[in-house]
């Protein structure tokens, strides 16, 4: 079973699980703002894809960091301030097992991997 990871709000998150719904695949899926995330799931996570492919540059939480806040997040620091501010990561997230199979949604990659 596939998880997707993500907010309710995001459009690129509603625009997979229309995607996943219309091609019929099943997935559960996990609000990491109302849900929670663990540290053990997104030290997975930053294993397998690392920080600066689930940083989110274009999304409005980025934008309102400090100049001080950007320069001091790294592999070090990127933890703590994705479980500070989730909405940095970029999403959705597709997990099956614990392996990130994706990070964000375009629909040819999502044709090549599920397809």
């Amino acid at each position: 079973m596939i998880t997707l990871y993500g907010i309710k709000t995001c459009d690129t998150v509603r625009k997979a699980c229309r995607w996943l719904d219309a091609a019929e695949i099943a997935y559960q899926y996990h609000d990491f703002r109302k849900d929670g995330l663990t540290q053990e799931v997104l030290a997975g996570w930053l294993q397998q894809v690392g920080w600066e492919t689930l940083l989110n540059r274009s999304g409005m939480t980025y934008r309102k960091l400090s100049a001080e806040d950007k320069e001091r997040l790294n592999a070090d620091t990127a933890a703590v301030m994705f479980l500070e501010h989730p909405t940095l990561m970029r999403r959705p997230v597709a997990v099956q097992s614990g392996k990130v199979l994706h990070v964000g949604f375009k629909p040819e990659q999502y044709d090549a991997l599920f397809g």
